[in-house]
């Protein structure tokens, strides 16, 4: 019965945190993901975001892996995101500082008050809040069959001299406290099951301070088990995550009497001790460390070295990850992030279009060519992946986001083709049949094909960067290059009349190019639409 009672404590613990980690990530919105995001310019910043957000979402580990889907999607950089693991690091011992005050009295009237805000809110923040309040009751409800369930062991000789065992064996608590801590995949739940023990007055402080260490190398095994098959930097994420753990608990184990006699000033409890030595520990590496921050980047950068076959290969998504498909906003980033690299593709394909028309370089023309396969690949496999959405769990931002970057896609894919289909196939044309263009119609055609180029590049910059003011930019310079285009077709005509022999041979050719450059230009600014909607 008490190990029945052990596993039913556990589980309504860790189900208690997922809850309420869900209702205050709920409530919180996308201000919880922008702060993860933005607030990372400097390195203190970044730690007091990592703390908070996993005050918020009740589990360092989930703060983690939500910044390795942030790390492969592009939105935070390596080095930004050290600053957040640590500050993670902290955020965890929140709860345990909670656990350690006794409010297990309180876990029946947070269970019935969350119930009945959840049950009874009309506003999405109201229900939100109360599924907050109602897992809160759920971990203190835990806490408390736990605690009561060892309440019998005390009076056991046998499990007193296991516990003394144990607690005289500090390579053996920090083996269990890692391998409980992994199997959990919650070092809180670790640290909550001591505490039960402590208040119970069956462990001392030297016995638990080693089982809290382990805990702490254990709650990596997430971070790690998620990264194995996302990009460089989110792999590396995992290890500066595990380094930062590892080495702050070789530096902490010699010393535990010494530790043991300095947290015993801070509290008369042992619960207390054992919660102030959680925190102690966290806010020191996370001190310790976070000086040494760019020099640990570069060499864990050095230890995880970059995928280059990932990087080389054309044909595979970089940034898309399905294990990330239950979390929408950060899906959509993925997948943003891919459709710039599709942006790139499409401007190096415009780029070099122009290119093959003026040098005949057949291997660059093959080579373009080879390109357009790749961006329809891209498109297709964006398109896969945010079907997979759940559309029940996204809001209407989210949703408007999702209709704009298929918008997107699907115009630079149009672009692709264009210059495929069409300027290539010109481009063969004029080479096989060794023509070429006049002086003058040639560099009409390079000025026409920058002010496109550049437009494209204006807008994909403006989509990157949810810029309005460069979208509008981009549709001011409709009228102008329509103009431009009417008056290059007019300076043709010209040149036809005055009877010269290249722009005879190249006429077909030469207005062509024109139209094609033109359709480009009307799909780039299609590109900008869903920027402006947006706003307005």
């Amino acid at each position: 019965m008490v190990l029945l009672a052990l596993f039913g404590g556990l589980a309504l613990l860790l189900y208690g945190m997922q809850f309420s980690g869900e209702g205050l990530q709920r409530a919180a919105g996308g201000h919880l993901r922008h702060m993860l995001t933005s607030a990372t310019r400097t390195r203190l910043s970044a730690v007091c975001s990592g703390a908070l957000a996993t005050a918020v979402i009740q589990s360092s580990s989930a703060t983690t892996l939500m910044l390795i889907g942030f790390v492969s999607a592009g939105l935070v950089t390596f080095r930004q995101s050290l600053g957040v693991i640590l500050g993670a690091d902290i955020g965890t011992t929140f709860t345990v500082q909670l656990l350690a005050f006794k409010v297990q009295d309180l876990a029946l009237l947070m269970v019935g008050a969350g119930f009945a805000l959840s049950f009874f809110g009309r506003r999405g923040l109201v229900k939100s809040l109360g599924q907050a309040v109602l897992g809160f009751g759920f971990v203190f409800l835990g806490m408390r069959v736990m605690t009561e369930a060892m309440a019998p062991v005390a009076d056991s000789a046998l499990a007193r001299q296991v516990l003394v065992a144990l607690s005289g064996n500090a390579g053996l608590g920090l083996l269990v406290g890692a391998a409980f801590s992994a199997g959990m995949t919650s070092s809180v739940a670790t640290i909550g099951l001591l505490l039960s023990l402590a208040q119970q007055g069956l462990l001392p402080l030297d016995g638990a301070i080693p089982v809290v260490l382990g805990a702490n190398i254990g709650t990596c095994a997430t971070a790690l088990a998620a990264s194995l098959r996302s990009s460089a930097d989110a792999r590396r994420v995992a290890v500066a995550h595990i380094a930062f753990k590892v080495l702050g608990v070789a530096m902490v184990f010699p010393f535990i009497q010494p530790l043991a006699a300095l947290v015993t000033v801070t509290a008369g409890d042992t619960a207390r001790q054992i919660a102030n030595t959680h925190t102690f520990f966290n806010v020191a590496i996370s001190a310790l460390f976070l000086p040494f921050a760019p020099w640990a980047a570069r060499a864990i950068t050095m230890l995880v070295p970059d995928d280059a076959t990932t990087a080389d290969n054309p044909f595979k998504t970089r940034y898309l990850d399905d294990r990330f498909l239950d979390q929408p906003a950060l899906a959509l980033g993925q997948a943003t992030r891919e459709a710039l690299r599709m942006g790139d593709v499409a401007q190096g394909m415009l780029r070099d279009a122009m290119v093959v028309l003026h040098t005949n370089n057949q291997e660059l023309l093959e080579e373009v060519e080879r390109r357009d396969d790749q961006l329809d690949y891209l498109e297709r496999e964006i398109k896969l992946f945010l079907s997979r959405l759940g559309q029940e769990t996204m809001s209407p931002d989210l949703l408007r986001k999702e209709i704009g970057l298929i918008s997107f896609i699907g115009n630079l894919e149009n672009i692709g083709d264009i210059v495929d289909k069409n300027l290539m196939e010109l481009a063969r044309k004029k080479l096989y049949q060794g023509r070429r263009f006049s002086e003058a119609g040639e560099a009409e055609l390079l000025e026409f094909h920058g002010m496109i180029s550049k437009n494209l590049e204006r807008a994909i910059a403006g989509f990157a960067a949810n810029d309005r003011t460069l979208a509008q930019e981009v549709l001011d310079q409709r009228p102008t290059i329509r103009q431009r285009e009417r008056e290059l077709r007019t300076s043709h005509l010209a040149r036809l009349r005055q009877g010269l022999a290249e722009s005879l041979e190249t006429s077909e050719i030469h207005l062509d190019v024109l139209t094609n450059l033109k359709r480009i230009s009307s799909h780039i600014s299609q590109l900008v639409f869903p920027i402006l909607e947006e706003g307005a």
